[in-house]
């Protein structure tokens, strides 16, 4: 089963290997637009079938303003992706071909842990003031969050974490399903961390679990909880709060 797992991706990539930068632009901005519409479905869907109490009485209003930004997060993000398209036909980014459900699963959990501890320090100088007044306060104007909340990004913030993506991807070649998994992880992850209501169970809080109510907390006081998937490196660092 994984040897033909392994083909079809290899002959995956060898279709996307000769799209024309017309059809790779269209592909990307597809891909985008269709992980953009999920994460507003699964916010949506989870709000109206989770039975726990809202973490705050109301959420923030939705705006045109931020479904503006929202869709220039969108371009962005396929922006990155072609920069990574770019980087991978000119061997700056090297795919494993040889992997295994083993191999696939420490990739993807690689991916996780040292994103993790990227975005904390990301993050973490996003809130230096002279930062956080031009590029990061317009996504903690959503103390309360919403379904657009995760995509109210600056575009340098949006960037800047696919670059940090791509800086990985340059220094070790991770199989394309193990990137594909992570990627979509982290839009769940994304998702689910702007909820208003408590998506893991109670006891995930004082385990290292990035939980939606650690993020939440963040929103709240913007100087505490900067991890992501994780809440290791708050809890190592000091800057942890529940």
């Amino acid at each position: 089963m994984m040897n033909f797992n392994r083909w079809s991706f290899t002959e995956y990539l060898k279709i996307l290997e000769h799209f024309s930068l017309s059809e790779w632009i269209g592909f990307s901005l597809a891909v985008n637009i269709a992980l953009y519409l999920f994460s507003i479905g699964l916010y949506v869907f989870i709000e109206k079938t989770c039975r726990k109490n809202k973490l705050q009485h109301f959420s923030h209003p939705i705006v045109r303003s931020d479904f503006y930004l929202s869709i220039l997060t969108i371009v962005c993000n396929s922006f990155v992706m072609l920069l990574g398209v770019f980087l991978w036909k000119n061997n700056w980014i090297e795919l494993d071909d040889n992997f295994s459900a083993v191999s696939i699963f420490l990739q993807v959990v690689a991916l996780v842990l040292l994103m993790d501890f990227c975005m904390y320090l990301f993050h973490y100088a996003a809130h230096i003031p002279f930062v956080y007044k031009r590029l990061h306060g317009k996504h903690h104007e959503h103390v309360n969050t919403n379904f657009l909340s995760l995509f109210v990004l600056h575009p340098a913030e949006t960037i800047g974490f696919g670059l940090m993506i791509l800086a990985l991807l340059i220094g070790y070649d991770f199989s394309v399903i193990s990137i594909t998994l992570y990627l979509f992880i982290n839009l769940i992850w994304g998702t689910i961390g702007h909820l208003n209501k408590e998506f893991f169970p109670a006891r995930f809080n004082t385990y290292f679990v990035g939980t939606t109510q650690f993020h939440n907390q963040h929103h709240l006081d913007e100087t505490k909880n900067f991890g992501f998937y994780t809440s290791i490196w708050d809890k190592l660092f000091g800057t942890y709060k529940m």
